[in-house]
């Protein structure tokens, strides 16, 4: 595996456009949110990111209506079986 096959960093997702959807659908367009940057700032599909349940637990901390501003993730992209993946858990 050559060093371009892995590439690892820190990004801050916004989640403000999550206030946009109605109260009750919050926190599961804030999950969209996540995958939708991620796929963008790792040039993959939207299919190919894997998001770590550490991810859905901090979205979903206080409650469907109440998600985070923006959310710190440690994503990592690599290349799976000839496809490119990306992998995310939650930044400290």
């Amino acid at each position: 595996m050559s060093a371009n096959d892995f590439e690892e960093r820190v990004v801050t997702v916004p989640l403000r456009d999550a206030r946009a959807a109605p109260s009750n659908e919050r926190a599961d367009k804030a999950m969209s949110l996540v995958r939708e940057h991620l796929a963008q700032h790792f040039k993959v599909e939207e299919s190919e990111v894997r998001l770590d349940p550490s991810v859905n637990e901090a979205v979903w901390e206080q409650g469907r209506n109440n998600p985070p501003s923006k959310l710190r993730v440690r994503a990592a992209r690599f290349v799976e079986d000839g496809e490119p993946t990306v992998e995310a858990e939650t930044a400290d």
